[in-house]
């Protein structure tokens, strides 16, 4: 059974980090689709902590003695899951990055070579 104090730390965490990410949308600091991650996370949250039975029935179904751990269980796999597609998309960025910088030092060499080609044929 998940406890009072539990429940008022997850509403509280929960409407938090809802309240941190809208604000971080309004600025322009976090894309939408990054920022739906958390607002998911946060609503389940919300729902574990207002409906305890649920977490409850989850732990159970599971083999967890405690909610408790459960919901940090359940927390900590989200966390690794979203670790793990950041780092896949933090690979592509820095693929797509060396592409880039690759093309840029080409065009830079071509554009010295006419440059040089250009100068030769005034002289």
């Amino acid at each position: 059974m998940m406890t009072t104090m539990l429940r008022v730390l997850l509403i509280l965490v929960s409407v938090a980090t809802m309240g941190m990410m809208l604000r971080k949308i309004r600025q322009a600091k976090v894309q939408i689709e990054d920022s739906i991650f958390w607002i998911l996370l946060a609503m389940l949250l919300v729902v574990f902590s207002i409906f305890p039975t649920v977490a409850d029935n989850l732990a159970w179904l599971f083999g967890i003695y405690s909610t408790a751990n459960f919901l940090f269980l359940f927390t900590i796999f989200l966390l690794i899951v979203k670790l793990f597609t950041m780092t896949l998309r933090i690979s592509q960025l820095e693929t797509r990055l060396k592409e880039l910088v690759q093309k840029i030092a080409l065009d830079e060499l071509e554009r010295e070579e006419e440059k040089q080609s250009a100068g030769e044929k005034e002289s």
